[in-house]
């Protein structure tokens, strides 16, 4: 039954359910029941007329009508009913279907009403009210909190409102009731303290009282979230099972010679611990696919290129992929910095790169000559080989979608790729749970010795002077000053500092030949932002004003100031981004928020954190708060968690648990197996046939 399309409810025409598909995406009896209600309206308190209050904004009253007439006005006519209870009388009014309507109410007959109360002269009124008979009202599934569904302008205009909504639940539940499956077994429920499934489905849409709602919200939210954990690491095991990958037995010359001879600094005890995690996973004949997060400037480049050395050791060549030419040639740049004074070989392929340079790259790589290729998506070109490609590296991972990630497994049809994944964009634990949690994650939490952190104040526009002192002092020591603008050109609709106003005024304040200022943008040709950026980092300019194309890619150890323009135009992640531009070198650094006076909360939550706090973790978090996964993830990865009734945010309570006990349970019975798991199994399975992203993820 639950299978079937909706037009197997009573009252949903063939119309009606075109409607629901193309409105809400409801196809099935199945789709119906779990949309789920968003809010209740509590109609277990009734009024009385002479207790009604002018600040009561929705009420429910018993009586009974004692006369109707139309009104005349401008425009046809309004109907107007007085209502009266044994305590008073008010008057119930329609502006439209007057008519209709007259011709079905009933006189002295009680009954329910409810809906907002109008005031005039004292006198209360309440237009369009819901209207039940107290007969048909006592004979109802729903007594006391009615659900109040998603809906949309045209359902509502199409005469689809929340009353057909419930009714049409109403009847499915009737119809239904008895075929909806359990999930899990009884002693299982009884363990983790869940109702049943079918008495979950009844009272998270026509609940009885607020206890047997939380009880029903809990159990399908920990439903929702547990499957997600399952089919994540029923994936991960899988993974570790049947994908072999290569294995990387030996720590070789090219290993050992880089950490002894040529490592610039001694690694700080998370960069050995995340090693020694890598070193395991390619050892151990599975696939590797680690997630590693670390802040900006945490050293994950090097434990990057430590990786690498160790696929060469092996016999394997090694790649990079990066989601910007800025940030491949920052890489390229300094890999190949680092590996100066060995043999190894290593270049660069992007979009830029020229026909005859790339036919010599692809000659390198098929005969193995290249060691390593660092580059943009240009590498996941089918005409790109490598002769025996071990390991591919992936940076800032949320850019990349998931078949690009698929085809550089596919880079050597030998075996599995190890796939190691880097970000500096923090992602908030509930999320890597869910949406990385078929991948081991690897956390960079230290900073290299000698880092200070940034120092970050919030100064709203007035404070500019004190500002621009700040600044000349600052270069008087011989530092470099970011100073960062959201817009390029100025946009009539916004009254914010647009980049070229800003740079007319700097240029005013540090005046020319004792200060020497770049300027970068988005619209600026490729080989003029380049020659800017040099001129920046060789020193030979003090301030870069640019917009936010330097979130990612420049690295200037003797920059020590970050101001931001308009900073209540920027999200968490980007300012902390941005931020993490300064505090490369020994001297202490500092990051100035600049603002208008006027903010929204939010602006004032994400400027108040980043003054806060330096942990891009604590601020992934409150970023997880303010915007939701779906926009956290970008586009590539938000369809993910097409979640029903969970909220990872909200509801990480649950979803630790629920990843707690999935764990517990494969521990004790990995394939599912054990009789009392049949039922899991059996949804594990409608799961894997129905979801084709899952066996994508990562």
């Amino acid at each position: 039954m639950l299978n079937k399309p909706i037009t197997y409810i009573k009252g949903v025409s063939l119309a009606r359910a075109e409607l629901l598909y193309s409105e809400l995406g409801i196809k099935t009896c199945n789709d119906l029941l779990h949309l789920f209600p968003f809010r209740y309206i509590d109609k277990t308190q009734f009024y009385t007329i002479n207790q009604l209050q002018q600040n009561t904004s929705e009420v429910q009253i018993v009586g009974k009508i004692t006369s109707v007439k139309e009104v005349k006005q401008k425009r046809g006519s309004r109907l107007v009913a007085t209502f009266s209870d044994a305590t008073g009388t008010m008057e119930l009014v329609w502006f439209k279907g007057a008519k209709w309507i007259k011709d079905s109410l009933k006189i002295n007959t009680p009954y329910v009403i409810y809906g907002k109360l109008n005031w005039f002269n004292s006198v209360a009124n309440m237009p369009h009210p819901e209207m039940e008979l107290v007969a048909d009202y006592k004979k109802k599934l729903q007594t006391a909190m009615q659900p109040v569904y998603s809906s949309t302008e045209k359902l509502t205009n199409k005469g689809i409102s929340q009353k057909v909504m419930r009714l049409m639940l109403k009847n499915l539940l009737d119809q239904s009731y008895r075929n909806i499956e359990e999930t899990f077994s009884v002693p299982f429920m009884q363990e983790h303290n869940l109702i049943g499934k079918k008495e979950a489905l009844l009272n998270i849409h026509f609940p009885k009282n607020q206890e047997l709602l939380a009880k029903a919200q809990y159990r399908l939210k920990f439903e929702e979230l547990f499957f997600i954990q399952l089919q994540l690491l029923m994936k991960k095991l899988i993974n570790k099972d049947k994908i072999k990958g290569f294995v990387f037995e030996q720590v070789g010359e090219q290993f050992n010679n880089f950490y002894n001879n040529h490592l610039p600094f001694n690694l700080t005890n998370a960069q050995k611990r995340v090693l020694k995690e890598i070193r395991k996973d390619v050892a151990s004949g599975a696939q590797m696919n680690r997630l590693l997060q670390g802040d900006v400037g945490s050293g994950k480049t090097i434990v990057a290129l430590l990786t690498m050395l160790l696929a060469i050791d092996n016999g394997y060549q090694a790649t990079i992929v990066a989601p910007t030419e800025i940030l491949a040639i920052q890489h390229f740049n300094g890999i190949s910095e680092l590996l100066k004074n060995t043999d190894i070989k290593v270049d660069l392929l992007t979009g830029s790169t020229k026909t005859k340079k790339r036919r010599e790259i692809h000659e390198a790589l098929e005969n193995g000559t290249l060691n390593i290729l660092i580059g943009t998506h240009a590498i996941l070109e089918d005409k790109v080989q490598f002769k025996n490609l071990g390991i591919a590296i992936i940076d800032e991972q949320h850019r990349f979608g998931v078949a690009q990630r698929r085809k550089l497994w596919e880079k050597n049809p030998r075996g599995a790729v190890h796939i190691l994944v880097m970000t500096a964009t923090p992602i908030p634990r509930t999320l890597a749970m869910s949406v990385y949690g078929d991948l081991d994650v690897s956390v960079i939490d230290e900073l290299p010795a000698g880092r200070k952190p940034v120092k970050t104040v919030h100064r709203f526009d007035s404070n500019r002077l004190a500002v621009f002192k700040f600044i000349r002092d600052e270069i008087e020591k011989g530092r470099q000053i970011y100073i960062v603008y959201p817009l390029i050109q100025e946009s009539e609709a916004m009254d914010y500092k647009d980049l070229m106003d800003g740079y007319e005024s700097i240029l005013r304040e540090f005046p020319l030949p004792k200060y020497q200022i770049s300027i970068v943008h988005g619209q600026m040709k490729p080989a003029d932002k380049d020659y800017e950026m040099e001129r920046f980092v060789k020193g030979e300019t003090q301030i870069m004003v640019a917009t936010t194309v330097i979130e990612v890619g420049v690295n200037v150890p003797n920059a020590s100031v970050m101001i931001i323009e308009s900073a209540e135009r920027f999200g968490l992640s980007q300012l902390h981004q941005l931020r993490g531009r300064v505090g490369r070198g020994a001297e202490q650094s500092y990051c100035i928020l600049m603002s208008r006076y006027e903010l929204s909360s939010d602006a004032k939550t994400r400027l108040k954190t980043m003054v806060e706090t330096s942990d891009g973790f604590k601020i992934a978090e409150v970023d997880l708060q303010l915007r939701g996964p779906g926009n956290l993830m970008g586009t590539q990865q938000s369809g993910v968690l097409n979640l029903k009734i969970a909220d990872v945010v909200k509801d990480s309570g649950i979803l630790y648990e629920a990843r707690k006990v999935a764990i517990d349970l494969l521990k004790e019975d990995p394939n599912l197996s054990k009789q009392y798991n049949n039922s899991i199994l059996k949804r594990y399975l409608q799961l894997q046939k129905n979801s084709e992203i899952w066996g994508n993820i990562s």
